[in-house]
């Protein structure tokens, strides 16, 4: 008897069963036939009010035992671009979806505006995921953002949002003058960047060392490096490039600076004429050509006297016009900068019109070839010289002779013994 009773309430248990699946499915198919009626351009539901929302979390994960996972990826945006966070779902079946800031304060409910920032759009929201899109990103924005899936266990996966500062352009700066024999000390400065860039020096592709510096104000740094370059006058002019590279920017950019060197250096003069033989009635013009950094001052002069009234002095140029002898003189250009003075002097010698003359100033050449002449005219003179006296003695001893022979009664020839038995004869006339 105990037997049957038991399979009867085992039945009866198993019947209770089966009308709660019947009991179920039906609910299940009145669901989807509301779902079905509904306008498809129907607002979703309001989200409901905050103190029923964990009540209203652990129902949904009561009546939703099934095993569904949810995923994040970690996102890296530019600051002021575009970010898309993304929470990958598996197994989704209809549970509750909050996505949270770093703050933890709720974005989205299922698909639902909670918090008022318009630069959070919800781009997509469907059973594989949920895909958040931040407009204008900031520093402040970086953190992780939870996304959290309710079921009956509660899951939750953080995509960490990092927000980079590209560097600008690198502001180059000299601490003081560049001055010929001294060293110019060069600062490349990156006001802000997350995280640190990389500086380097460059003149003529060739890397120069710098010493670097940096610190952080609040979520940035700034950076800079410090180049000291000893300067001569022929660095004058070059160009020095300071180069910034980061992991914002693309790959192979960078952000490059150029600074032109600026060397001092005291000033030289020379004067070049406009003829090489002024005569009288020309028009001379005399150009002092100057070096020096910066532009030097120009003042002519003539010797311990004033300028021809007719004279026009125009910085590096003095025009003489109408020579005459009385413009006959020394001619001064005097140039001086802050770092020293330099002159230079032209004398003036005015001549006839007429006159043959070898052009002043014919160079080194001319120089040389004169002292050559000289020399072998020199030369010829004393070989002129030691001729003509070996003339002269021979003529005197010969004298002489024929003086000799005269007071011996032998004016017509004269014989001399030689060497040997050789005879000799030297006759006069």
């Amino acid at each position: 008897m105990a037997a049957p009773g038991a399979a009867a309430m085992g039945g009866g248990e198993k019947s209770s069963t089966g009308e709660e699946e019947e009991e179920e499915e039906e609910e299940e198919e009145e669901e989807e036939e509301e779902e079905e009626a509904r306008p498809p351009c129907s607002p979703p539901p309001a989200p409901p009010p905050p103190a029923l929302l964990p009540g209203l979390l652990l129902l949904w994960a009561a009546g939703h035992g099934r095993a569904q996972e949810v995923q994040a990826e970690n996102v890296t945006v530019l600051e002021g671009g575009t970010a898309e966070i993304t929470c990958h779902l598996h197994r989704y079946d209809g549970s509750i979806v909050v996505i949270q800031n770093p703050a933890r304060q709720t974005l989205f409910f299922n698909g639902t505006r909670a918090l008022k920032d318009e630069r959070f759009e919800l781009a997509e929201f469907s059973r594989r995921r949920l895909r958040l899109r931040l407009a204008r990103a900031r520093l402040d924005d970086e953190g992780g953002y939870f996304c959290q899936l309710y079921a009956d266990d509660t899951h939750h996966q953080i995509a960490t949002l990092t927000v980079l500062v590209p560097p600008e352009e690198p502001q180059v700066e000299a601490a003081a003058l560049a001055v010929e024999g001294g060293e110019l000390e060069l600062t490349c400065l990156v006001p802000r960047a997350r995280p640190l860039a990389t500086l380097r020096w460059y003149r003529d592709r060739r890397e120069l060392p710098g010493v670097p510096r940096y610190g952080q104000d609040g979520k940035v740094f700034w950076q800079s490096s410090v180049l000291r370059l000893p300067v001569e006058r022929r660095d004058h002019g070059a160009i020095v490039t300071c180069e910034a590279t980061h992991p914002a920017l693309g790959r192979g950019q960078r952000r490059l600076t150029q600074y032109k060197l600026d060397v001092q250096y005291p000033p030289s003069a020379r004067i070049h004429p406009s003829q090489a033989v002024p005569r009288e009635g020309d028009t001379l013009v005399l150009t002092c050509a100057t070096n020096g950094n910066p532009r030097p001052t120009v003042a002519w002069s003539r010797g311990n006297e004033s300028l021809p009234a007719r004279a026009r002095a125009e910085g590096e140029r003095l025009t003489l016009p109408a020579l005459g002898p009385q413009d006959n003189g020394s001619y001064t250009c005097q140039v001086g900068n802050a770092h020293g003075r330099a002159a230079d002097t032209y004398v003036l010698v005015v001549y006839d019109p007429g006159a043959v003359v070898a052009a002043q100033g014919a160079g080194p050449f001319a120089v040389v070839g004169g002292a050559f002449a000289l020399l072998l005219f020199l030369l010829l003179l004393l070989l002129g010289a030691l001729f003509w006296c070996s003339v002269r003695q021979k003529g005197s001893y010969l004298t002489h002779e024929a003086s000799g022979l005269e007071e011996h009664g032998e004016a017509r020839e004269a014989f001399l013994g030689g060497e040997g038995g050789k005879r000799k004869e030297e006759f006069f006339i």
